[in-house]
């Protein structure tokens, strides 16, 4: 049996985050392993619990989610997160993924999108809701006013951009393989070049370089 995902939640209104708790919990692979109300109690029960995921909102007292989420990536940098909020702006979006936040949704989406976006990101992907990926396009694109290949020092090749197009769509290596017909170390040969030409430390800056180039569409 795998083990199952262990979430820490955290947002400061005692029902929104109860509410979360409670959809979570129904989930046999999720175990909730703690809340926090703040940021600050968030970086506290980061290091208590050590979760695969924390679900956070960005709008919070003492400590808002952007600066939660570096500091706690500074000294654990295996925990992954997604963001769970109100805000889509652009400047928030941009900030959240920026720290590290590998999946993007807003308040009111459905239960089966939060579920897929933790499953997703636990398993080293990325998912980010199709408005916030668009506003986030958006602002790159109209910050950079660059031409898609001008900070590509190399051309990715056809199967790199394929491989692309599904490493935005969240999928891990094995999905990605299957979907090619190639082998799983071949296709991390391609993530890794796709890095390196992309300049990108993760699968997710990789993603949002691209989008910023044009390369792909989210």
């Amino acid at each position: 049996m795998s083990p199952k995902i262990r979430i820490l939640v955290a947002d400061d209104h005692p029902v929104v985050r109860d509410g979360l708790v409670a959809i979570l919990s129904t989930q046999d692979d999720f175990a909730i392993v703690g809340e926090a109300q703040n940021g600050d109690e968030l970086i506290q029960k980061a290091r208590q619990y050590t979760p695969d995921i924390i679900l956070t909102d960005l709008e919070m007292p003492i400590i808002d989610g952007v600066d939660a989420i570096k500091a706690i990536r500074n000294y654990l940098p295996d925990i992954q997160f997604v963001v769970f909020t109100a805000f889509d702006t652009d400047e928030r979006i941009v900030s959240a993924v920026q720290a590290g936040a590998k999946g993007y949704l807003l308040k009111g989406a459905p239960r089966d999108e939060i579920f897929r976006a933790v499953r997703v990101v636990s398993r080293g992907g990325s998912l980010l809701e199709p408005d916030v990926a668009s506003k986030l396009l958006q602002h790159i694109s109209g910050e950079s006013g660059k031409s898609p290949n001008d900070d590509l020092p190399e051309p990715l090749t056809e199967r790199e951009q394929e491989v692309l197009a599904y490493l935005a769509q969240g999928k891990k290596n094995k999905e990605i393989a299957v979907e090619l017909f190639i082998t799983e170390r071949t296709v991390k040969f391609y993530v890794s070049a796709i890095l390196g030409k992309l300049n990108a430390s993760n699968r997710t800056e990789a993603v949002t370089i691209a989008a910023q180039k044009g390369l792909i569409k989210l």
